[in-house]
């Protein structure tokens, strides 16, 4: 059971990467987005950074409710 589960992952993988490059070149290299220049990727790079930053704070907010309600009690 065990090598079946591991021939279907390592068949899968092959496949997925067996057709990427194609699918790829047929659009000359652009993605989903379009022609992708340096604007776009810094652009990227801060929503990243503004996602993360806003991800840890609303994160910690929730965790200092949390125990705030747990020392009340």
């Amino acid at each position: 059971m065990r090598m079946r589960a591991a021939i279907a992952a390592l068949s899968t993988i092959f496949l997925t990467l067996a057709l990427a490059a194609p699918a790829m070149a047929a659009k000359g290299g652009e993605g989903l987005y379009g022609k992708t220049d340096d604007k776009v990727i810094t652009n990227f790079g801060y929503g990243l950074m503004i996602f993360f930053v806003t991800l840890v704070t609303a994160l910690s907010v929730g965790q200092w409710l949390l125990e705030r309600r747990k020392q009340r009690k």
